[in-house]
């Protein structure tokens, strides 16, 4: 089922839709998530937490994975990361899991 983003926190476990996927655009020589009709050009940081959406794992859990990586504080990360993935939940590029 699609995400809505009003729902999604830190517990929240998603995962990337039915035919969403990270694909390599060697013509722009960037990263990019497909889905049907759409692609949203994606940063380092934010092909980082697509690769981490993999439907086991909370938000939360991520985020603290991400903090302990860059030694950055773990609510900012986890703001950051929910603020993402909500924007990815309105493209209606997610499934919620949990």
């Amino acid at each position: 089922m699609t995400v809505d983003a009003s729902v999604i926190s830190g517990s929240s476990v998603v995962k990337l839709a039915r035919g969403v996927r990270l694909r390599e655009d060697s013509v722009r020589g960037r990263t990019v998530l497909l889905a049907p009709e759409r692609a949203i050009a994606l940063d380092d940081i934010a092909i980082r937490i697509v690769q981490a959406l993999d439907g086991k794992r909370s938000l939360d859990c991520i985020a603290t994975d991400f903090a302990a990586t860059f030694e950055a504080p773990a609510a900012q990360i986890g703001n950051d990361v929910v603020a993402f993935v909500k924007e990815l939940s309105l493209r209606r590029m997610l499934e919620l899991v949990q």
